[in-house]
């Protein structure tokens, strides 16, 4: 693969005015396909294979046109101290309200008037008008969100609190701003490693362009393949990262050739054979975990995988041509100002190592000590994730400043927590059947109310809701599902949006194990082939387990118990997002083996030309610590844009990527590693010898290259 990858570098280094076109020429058909193609919708949710699924799935069938798994709003109203929404005044505005709601739009299923459907709290201090809709709240238009925040406001001004709450109002955040906040930041930590704008510039605009195809095809195929509006979002925060890393990997390694004193084609070639073939392999890995979620089998989750996948792709590809094309069109210009001024900067060759031979030398003197503090801290920090209880956030972990939170206050007082979560149960059967099934679940405990059963036109099926005692997201809500599913037959079936959000987050729970066995197994095959090695890819995928268990430890200590909730913005504890195990197993482990492999590629290449262990592992820290640690910072500042945004899932999100990859990159990668190959010496490399016959050589390490052109580099060109 080496001499392949050698070719191909120097093949775009050679003929790079056609490289560079035909890149751009892809972004603009790209680019004219997306802005060509019919606006995207959000794309349909389901989770197959759930009892609330089917739920739905029977009420489509026997309930048409009732849009059961729709979306639904509240308008919460709450009238003046000491007057009663059941005054003339109040109950003016309420009607005003249900006339403008019912002609606000087309996917309006019903609008209930509160006086009709008794939905009056007791002290009658507050009133709610419920909206149901046709389709789910991701496939709402913004003309139909627009029409029911206008009705709030509308009644806002009459002398009553108005606030509207319900998965009606969800959208999905934008995150442009944490995107270009991370570019910005990304760019200095560049700037600092390089000490040269333009090759901090190439990772940069080469990341750019491969999210800039990458989204742009998912845009211009969102139609087809109901990809939704929502699909791009992994694809840019992925396709950003590993675009900016693989670059900066490739642009670091041909610094380093031209320093050797290699020509500018021959930097360019070796570049491409030695950290392009870690760049592929780092690649593949990421592409397991995210084509790996279609082991979830919830289809949006599996198209978001295989768009991400795509945009990885494109960043691999792009990482192997456009940049060694690029470095054609930089010349000298490559290397820092004082480089090329002469004050070269030689750290090993001048008698003073740099931080990165520093820091391994430490690790190699003391192993055991810094694998013991590594391994006892990080289980530490991951305590907290044995108390893990996962679930689907809902209003009531907003910030107090969103309609949504206050609305779901307001009902709270007025009817109860559990008017913000209720249950339908569908009986599959007729009136009988459902009147027993009433009964059954009035004996249940934590049941606030139970409506009569409402039956179909044929009168093979009935809808009963079921308003809960506690909160939608509590344990005893989840318990009480369980329970009325327990207490009657296979004919009667809970769904709602909180019976969903219950079998989502077990559904979850139950694909984390086979998604881990998974992504970690055929990584550690791949790591296997690339290392020649078992014990370096078992470390590796250990090591990695480590780090994201203490991620999740974190991320529990703060938004499940509030451990210093205060100063990242938590205002409310709640469960954890049932994705979050899952999508920070795929998110992190792709950019963990991206460390990984460039680190440790770098130490088997010394072991492979005939260094000792221990001199091995300097070697890689010497020439990769410094281009691993602004991988990881420019990560991590990325990620923790995020946590500032007023959306609890986003912040949640940002929050445990960015210590997970502060965990496994400076504590895992930088500490564990060195100290694991330190203690194992020799043995780190063992491969048994019939497995060494049966792997192919892919040779990462550029052994073949040894026969290659070593020309010096030009006289204007000075070592570093």
């Amino acid at each position: 693969m080496a001499t392949f990858l050698y070719k191909l570098g120097r093949t775009a280094f050679r003929r790079r005015r056609l490289v560079a076109l035909l890149w751009v020429a892809l972004l603009a058909i790209a680019g004219v396909g997306a802005a060509t193609a019919p606006a995207a919708t959000s794309s349909s949710f389901s989770i197959p294979g759930t009892e609330a699924q089917r739920a739905f799935d029977l009420l489509e069938e026997r309930f048409p046109g009732a849009g059961a798994d729709g979306a639904t709003a509240r308008v919460v109203f709450k009238a003046p101290d000491g007057g009663k929404m059941t005054d003339a005044a109040p109950r003016a505005v309420v009607e005003e309200t249900v006339a403008a709601l019912k002609s606000g739009s087309d996917q309006i299923v019903s609008v209930t008037d509160p006086y009709q459907a008794q939905a009056v709290s007791r002290d009658g201090s507050t009133a709610y008008v419920s909206v149901a809709y046709k389709v789910n709240a991701m496939e709402l238009t913004d003309e139909t969100r627009e029409a029911l925040e206008q009705a709030g406001h509308a009644a806002q001004g009459k002398g009553l609190t108005v606030e509207v709450g319900g998965d009606a109002l969800q959208t999905m955040p934008e995150t442009g701003t944490g995107e270009i906040v991370g570019v910005v930041i990304a760019g200095i930590v560049l700037v600092i490693t390089f000490g040269s704008l333009v090759a901090a510039g190439l990772p940069l605009l080469t990341a750019i362009i491969g999210v800039g195809i990458g989204v742009s095809a998912i845009t211009a195929l969102a139609n087809v393949l109901d990809l939704g509006t929502t699909t791009s979002t992994l694809a840019m925060m992925i396709g950003l990262a590993v675009g900016i890393d693989y670059a900066l990997f490739i642009v670091s390694r041909y610094r380093s050739e031209l320093a050797d004193g290699r020509s500018k084609e021959e930097a360019a070639g070796r570049a491409t054979g030695t950290a392009g073939s870690a760049v592929v392999f780092a690649g593949l890995t990421v592409v397991i975990a995210l084509v790996g979620l279609a082991v979830v089998n919830i289809p949006m989750l599996t198209k978001m995988g295989f768009a991400a996948a795509g945009t990885v792709v494109i960043a691999v590809l792009i990482a192997l041509t456009l940049i060694p094309a690029l470095l054609g069109f930089a010349g000298d210009r490559v290397i820092g100002r004082k480089q090329r001024k002469g004050a070269a900067e030689a750290p090993e060759k001048s008698g003073k190592p740099n931080a990165g031979t520093r820091w391994a030398r430490f690790v190699i003197r003391r192993p055991l000590f810094v694998l013991l503090a590594g391994v006892i801290g990080l289980g530490a920090i991951a305590v907290p994730a044995s108390s893990l209880e996962m679930g689907l956030p809902d209003d009531g972990v907003k910030p107090v400043s969103a309609t949504e939170r206050r609305a779901y206050d307001l009902l709270s007082e007025g009817f109860g927590p559990g008017f913000n979560g209720p249950l339908l149960v569908v009986v599959d059967g007729d009136r009988a059947t459902a009147d027993r099934t009433v009964s059954t679940i009035k004996e249940l405990d934590g049941i606030a109310a139970v409506t009569p059963a409402t039956p179909n036109k044929a009168g093979d099926a009935a809808m009963i809701t079921v308003i809960p005692k506690d909160r939608p997201s509590s344990g005893a809500t989840e318990t009480l599902v369980h329970d009325i599913r327990d207490a009657t037959g296979d004919d009667v079936l809970v769904t709602g949006a909180t019976a969903m959000n219950i079998d989502f987050s077990q559904k979850m729970n139950d694909a984390l194990v086979p998604y881990l066995a998974l992504v970690v197994g055929l990584a550690f095959v791949l790591l296997t082939v690339v290392f020649r090695s078992v014990l370096v890819p078992l470390k590796a995928a250990l090591g990695f387990l480590l780090s994201v268990v203490a991620a999740l430890g974190a991320v529990v200590a703060v938004f499940q118990w509030g451990w210093l909730g205060g100063l990242f913005g938590v205002e409310q504890t709640g469960p954890i997002m049932s994705m979050m195990p899952i999508f920070m197993v795929g998110v992190v482990f792709g950019l963990a083996m991206d460390y990984e492999v460039f680190l440790v590629t770098r130490m088997r290449e010394a072991y492979v030309h005939g260094e000792r262990p221990g001199e091995a592992i300097v070697t890689g820290f010497r020439h990769s610590a410094r281009v691993v640690t602004a991988a990881a910072v420019i990560m991590i500042a990325v990620f923790s844009g995020f946590i500032g945004m007023s959306d609890q899932m986003i912040k949640m999100i940002g929050f445990g990527l960015a210590v997970a990859v502060l965990f496994d990159a400076f504590v895992v990668r930088m500490a564990i590693v060195p100290a694991v190959l330190a203690l194992l010496g020799h043995k780190a490399w063992w491969l048994p010898k019939w497995l060494d016959r049966a792997l192919p050589n892919v040779d990462v390490e550029g052994e073949a290259l040894a026969g290659h052109d070593t020309a010096t580099a030009k006289p204007d060109l000075v070592k570093a």
